[in-house]
């Protein structure tokens, strides 16, 4: 794989790691899945599970030109779980074949994949992912797509491809 750094903001949406009361372990296990030589983690931030609070940063993320922005939680079935809408209200244009890849891969190994409602597209210059809010969960799905996107965001970028 050609060396390449490309920006990424990752946002963590869950009601009880913004106040404190869990330590968030998808962050970590983030950055443990995607290879440093590739993608740069330059942000970082915990919000709570509210449409105004995702959107807000993932639209700041957006505005600096953050090649991808990665959130997790918020794609379940709870009221709280708002990212996906988040999401929508930002995005441009839907990629559902990343949704689709990371949830025919996620069934594999869990027949609960089928109730991820996470989303990922476009807004801008940058590729928005949703992924889900357990660890294990973000690990395999990261795992699923995270080869492949280098090649779409140099797309996105218009970049010449070999």
């Amino acid at each position: 794989m050609e060396k390449h750094s490309f920006k990424v903001g990752i946002i963590i949406a869950s009601d009880r790691a913004f106040s404190s009361t869990y330590q968030d372990k998808c962050e970590q296990a983030i950055r443990e899945t995607i290879n440093s030589e590739v993608y740069e983690i330059v942000e970082t931030v915990i919000v709570p599970d509210q449409i105004p609070s995702i959107k807000e940063r993932l639209l700041e993320m957006v505005s600096k030109d953050y090649e991808l922005i990665l959130t997790s939680g918020g794609t379940g079935f709870t009221p709280r779980d708002v990212t996906p809408e988040a999401s929508r209200a930002v995005i441009e244009r839907l990629t559902p074949g990343i949704d689709e890849a990371m949830r025919a891969h996620s069934f594999k190994i869990t027949k609960h994949a089928m109730l991820s409602r996470g989303v990922s597209g476009i807004a801008k210059n940058s590729l928005i992912i949703n992924l889900p809010g357990s660890p294990k969960a973000v690990k395999e799905n990261l795992e699923c797509i995270i080869d492949t996107i280098p090649h779409g965001i140099r797309h996105l970028k218009n970049e010449k491809l070999h």
